[in-house]
């Protein structure tokens, strides 16, 4: 076999891969379109969420409010996956 035979076969091959391949494609059936989970319009109400805005609103002296401090371990707690700190910061002192 000389070049330009082995060029042309492998041109043949080529051309019947892709009709093949596009009459495949053609003939699968499309699935629906999955469309995105919907949100309730009115979020659930959180508590945590509620404290933290209350010690947003306080600003600088949220610094020493004892329920901002408990709101603010309890956020550190749920974003780093950790269990809730005890109750009372006495509870983890006699260890």
């Amino acid at each position: 076999m000389d070049g330009k035979m082995l060029a042309r076969l492998g041109a043949i091959v080529f051309v019947a891969i892709a009709i093949t391949a596009t009459a495949i494609e053609m003939t699968r059936k499309e699935d629906a379109p999955v469309s995105p989970p919907t949100r309730p319009l009115q979020p659930e109400r959180d508590p945590l969420r509620e404290g933290q805005r209350r010690c947003q609103q306080l600003g600088q002296q949220a610094a020493s409010d004892v329920e901002c401090l408990r709101v603010w371990a309890e956020t550190r707690d749920r974003f780093l996956g950790r269990p809730s700190a005890p109750a009372s910061p006495a509870a983890s002192e006699g260890r």
